[in-house]
């Protein structure tokens, strides 16, 4: 984010056009000065505000993320302005001393969050997740993070976690690139042809940007590549770099009247942010084929309306106080809202809607105006470290290089509790009577059992310690259910069904030719109460037209699990609390009407066929409350809201499961 909001001072010049050779009618050239407009830090504000209220769930506000694209104008026009002011003082620009400005301003309060989010990583956020996060951490320092958040790994575990508490940080590092490049791009314009051709250089590349947004944007699909891209949202910087270039190169002097009306254009960008923010959410071909470019413009708009009449009614009402004290702080309020609004949820403080989110602004504001005042600001002013050619230096890369190193130690996920048996927890009865070890072609041995199922079914598996007179197999496929449409509404996030989730019956089929199982364990708790793509329109669990497709798919699973002769066991699944909505509620997949429905068909379908299918309820030993539940009896048995921990298998349900696995076995 840029600097301390400065602008030029409105004088007649022109730096993109001579002056004519009427030389006595054109005022003599003055120096493109610079000087605080609070006008601007009041647009700071605004911009920051709408952010946060979208971020805490603000239902009315769904374009409050476009909050992030005005600060993409300012910074263009900011930094632009200050790099003209410069040529034209001194006949250079000083890249060394400008890249060491933005350090001093940006490098800081980055620090102090990154190294506080790693600090309570392992209490922010699941084992399961932790790993991703050390990446994380080194692209918000390397300023490449919204590459980085582009593509986190195409495991399950990566695409299916809760938003990266650093996510935000990829707004900052596509205007660090920009803090790189542009300026060398400015001084090889200048020095090798003019103004003028900066100028016509850079509205080409910001319309070959928005082309690229709108070329790379895919319906129903996740728009991440054209949300996240450097050249998909360049477009926003560029277009306040144009507006400093025209605006430098026409100096206004305000009349000594105040301008007491606003001009057509200026109220149609006012109506338009204004509309924007109303109705245009973070999804559609609206936004993406044009849309943010209109929302651009008006953002330029109301900077250029302020700058030609600082005292006209755009500067002045962007000017009320506090908002240029807000806007002085944008930046490390940015910077601490999206931790502090993860880490603040619904299922940690009790909390939601309003006082949620008046909770997470005080927070943010605490940390935001500590951080300005102690650590901004003296490192900025040359405070600290004091001032010299190496102390900087060092100061800087020993900073840099303690919280990279925190980012590799802190986010090794811890070694996993090798699983031992543990006497009778484990132990299977020396001989289980059933008719199944004794069906025609089944040969001698231990009571065979095999788990399929999802995520959650692997969690089981693999937290299960050694059976005592049993084998056991896992054959869970990670990230598939049995319904195999798609797309999938995952948190609001589209997501394609995986390559392999389709054929999931092949896939079944094969492990019970593999493994001849006496016990088909099934566990199904995510996938099926997903909102669904099928037949051409969003359905769920609940609508008749989905119910019948899920029946169908459940009795073709029976009939896969004992076409060799095994019984099936299904488990009921557990109510789950995976992720929350802005505001604290939960997304609709973790309604509990949802897996209550679910469950009812897991029963009805037990019920239809006693001899080869039984049920045991895990979702009441899950949930002994009848409410989602990550403790139970002094265990942590639930990891991430979905998945079972290692440890809460090992001694909370394998004790329990034992026994009703041989109840069904007879």
């Amino acid at each position: 984010m840029p600097d301390r909001v400065v602008s030029p001072p409105p004088v007649p010049i022109s730096l993109l056009e001579r002056p004519s050779g009427h030389r006595s009618r054109v005022r003599p050239p003055e120096r493109l000065r610079l000087a605080h407009r609070p006008a601007l830090d009041g647009l700071r504000a605004v911009a920051v505000v709408v952010v946060l209220l979208y971020h805490g769930g603000i239902s009315w506000l769904p374009g409050g993320w476009l909050g992030v694209d005005a600060f993409f104008v300012l910074s263009g026009y900011l930094i632009t302005t200050l790099l003209l002011a410069e040529h034209e003082r001194t006949g250079r620009i000083r890249l060394g001393a400008f890249w060491a400005r933005r350090v001093r301003r940006l490098l800081p309060a980055l620090l102090t969050v990154v190294a506080t989010v790693l600090g309570g990583a392992r209490w922010l956020v699941p084992p399961e997740e932790l790993e991703a996060l050390g990446p994380d951490a080194l692209a918000a320092l390397g300023y490449v993070a919204n590459w980085r958040m582009l593509n986190r790994g195409d495991g399950y575990a990566v695409l299916t976690a809760a938003p990266s508490p650093l996510q935000h940080t990829w707004s900052l590092a596509l205007e660090e690139q920009f803090y790189l490049l542009w300026p060398l791009l400015v001084v090889a314009t200048l020095a090798l042809r003019s103004a003028r051709t900066l100028l016509i250089g850079t509205l080409a590349a910001a319309a070959a940007s928005a082309g690229a947004m709108a070329l790379l944007y895919v319906p129903d699909a996740e728009p991440a590549r054209a949300y996240y891209g450097s050249d998909t949202r360049a477009f926003g910087l560029l277009v306040g770099c144009a507006l400093a270039l025209v605006l430098s190169a026409r100096r206004y002097r305000p009349g000594h009247a105040v301008q007491r009306r606003w001009s057509p254009v200026t109220l149609a960008a006012v109506g338009t942010l204004g509309a924007a923010l109303l109705l245009l959410d973070d999804a559609g071909p609206t936004l993406y084929r044009g849309g943010l470019v209109v929302v651009v413009l008006a953002v330029a708009a109301v900077i250029s309306h302020a700058e030609r009449h600082p005292d006209g009614l755009t500067a002045r009402a962007l000017s009320v106080s506090p908002l240029p004290r807000i806007g002085r702080a944008s930046y490390e309020l940015y910077l601490w809202h999206w931790p502090v609004f993860l880490a603040l949820d619904h299922q940690r403080t009790g909390l939601d809607g309003p006082m949620l989110l008046v909770a997470r602004c005080a927070v943010t504001i605490v940390l935001a105006e500590l951080t300005f005042h102690l650590i901004s600001q003296p490192v900025r002013g040359g405070r600290w470290p004091r001032r010299g050619r190496l102390r900087p230096a060092l100061t800087t890369l020993s900073a840099v290089s303690c919280v990279a190193a925190a980012a590799v130690l802190l986010t090794t996920p811890p070694t996993p509790r090798p699983a031992t048996p543990e006497g009778p927890v484990a132990a299977m009865p020396s001989t289980v009577r059933s008719a199944l070890l004794t069906r025609p072609g089944r040969g001698p041995g231990p009571l065979r059992i095999t788990v399929f199922g999802d995520s959650v079914a692997h969690s089981l598996a693999v937290g299960l310690p050694p059976l005592t007179g049993a084998r056991l197999t896992n054959r869970a496929l990670i990230g598939c259910g049995i319904a195999r449409s798609g797309p999938v509404r995952n948190a609001a996030r589209i997501q394609e069904p995986y390559e392999r989730c389709p054929q999931w019956d092949t896939h079944w089929a094969d492990g019970v030719r593999a493994d001849r199982p006496d016990l088909a364990v099934v566990v199904l708790a995510r996938w099926e109460v997903l909102d669904r793509k099928l037949h051409g329109r969003w359905q769920h669990i609940g609508q008749p037209e989905y119910d019948a497709y899920l029946r169908s798919e459940l009795a073709r699973m029976v009939r896969v699990l004992t076409a060799d002769g095994a019984r099936v066991v299904l488990a009921t699944a557990p109510y789950n609390h995976r992720y929350e909505r802005r505001d604290g509620s939960l997304y609709p997949e973790d309604d509990p009407a949802r897996m209550d429905a679910w469950n009812r068909m897991l029963e009805d379908t037990a019920r239809a066929d006693p001899e080869r299918v039984r049920i045991v309820d895990l979702a009441a030993r899950l949930c002994p409350d009848g409410r989602y539940t990550r403790d139970v009896d002094g265990v942590r048995v639930r990891s991430d809201g979905l998945h079972l921990t290692a440890g809460g298998v090992r001694d909370y349900l394998a004790p329990w499961l034992v026994p009703q696995l041989v109840g069904a076995a007879r």
